[in-house]
């Protein structure tokens, strides 16, 4: 018998995602990287500068109108604050979003920008989760998970089901970034709904390896230090729906060094002329590194919402 979070999951949602959020989000596109013989797939390009706004968008559309009058809450390290802010100003809901005290500053104007009240806790993501998910429910209103929710997971899986489309081969090595891994099962329920044959890596920070730890030795007992990678720190609900789907869908989970991560940002910028942060950097960082030598791959570069002073010290480290 399955694990029970992967009996309430359906690779089949992701066709309604797609028709549900397809008027309201980008096509981003897709290069081909000679010198490491990978796609690229720019998903800092996209609205809010991130993936996150495919999830927020189906979960919030999908709610029926007294859930979203009841007013959306969120926790993030805010890209998915800034998906559910996007999506309670196209329906008209009100949103409030508990943000870590130390979250890219950037990322919090821009949550403030979109409409939504942005409520900062001290902590980490994990202390931010936890205080909105208790204000959630003694306030009555609707919790929008970043990763915990099969209509989260199909609209991420949105953009495995686009990037098959765009590229010419399927038996492929996929670089995912991985957080509370909804991206990366989004990605995999994908790849079977479509029958395509390919390995998926997902991929994290060592500076916070909660994913990495859960995978291969069964627990999240690892430390959270400051990482480029912001947007992926911090230890997942344990009984969430993505553990087992996981375990289903990755062939590995891997573990980047914070030089490594900066690399890789630096290369998207000088070779490619994008902008990307350090949660997005994480599977380029991988295939910089040596970490990974299946060929052909395709590397998810799925935000660019990086501050930009961290950037530009970024590339005067690295000059190329």
């Amino acid at each position: 018998m399955p694990e029970r979070g992967a009996m309430d999951f359906s690779p089949a949602l992701i066709l309604e995602a797609e028709t549900r959020i397809r008027p309201h989000i980008l096509e981003t596109p897709l290069s081909r990287d000679e010198r490491l013989q990978a796609f690229l797939k720019w998903e800092n390009q996209q609205r809010t500068g991130s993936f996150k706004i495919r999830g927020a968008l189906n979960k919030v559309l999908a709610l029926s109108p007294a859930e979203r009058a009841a007013g959306l809450v969120a926790a993030s390290a805010g890209n998915h604050g800034q998906g559910v802010a996007y999506a309670a100003r196209l329906t008209q809901s009100q949103a409030v979003i508990f943000v870590p005290q130390h979250a890219v500053a950037a990322k919090v104007e821009a949550i403030r920008a979109l409409g939504a009240e942005v409520r900062q806790v001290p902590g980490g993501y994990a202390e931010a989760e936890s205080t909105a998910m208790r204000w959630a429910a003694q306030e009555e209103k609707t919790w929008i998970s970043p990763y915990n929710d099969p209509l989260v997971i199909a609209g991420q899986g949105t953009l495995g089901a686009e990037t098959l489309r765009q590229l010419p081969t399927e038996d492929l090595c996929w670089l995912v970034p991985v957080g509370g891994g909804g991206l990366l099962t989004g990605i995999g329920a994908a790849l079977e709904m479509y029958g395509a044959r390919g390995a998926i890596f997902g991929v994290q920070a060592q500076a916070s390896p909660f994913v990495h730890h859960l995978f291969h030795y069964g627990h999240q007992q690892a430390e959270d230090r400051p990482t480029l990678a912001d947007g992926l720190s911090g230890a997942i609900e344990a009984d969430a729906i993505t553990v087992p789907l996981l375990r289903r869908y990755a062939s590995d989970i891997l573990l980047v060094s914070e030089e490594e991560i900066a690399q890789a940002i630096a290369y998207a910028w000088r070779v490619h002329g994008q902008i990307v942060e350090g949660s997005a950097a994480v599977g380029l960082a991988a295939l910089l590194s040596g970490r990974v030598k299946r060929r052909p791959a395709v590397v998810i570069l799925s935000g660019g919402n990086i501050q930009p002073q961290v950037h530009q010290q970024i590339l005067s480290s690295f000059p190329g």
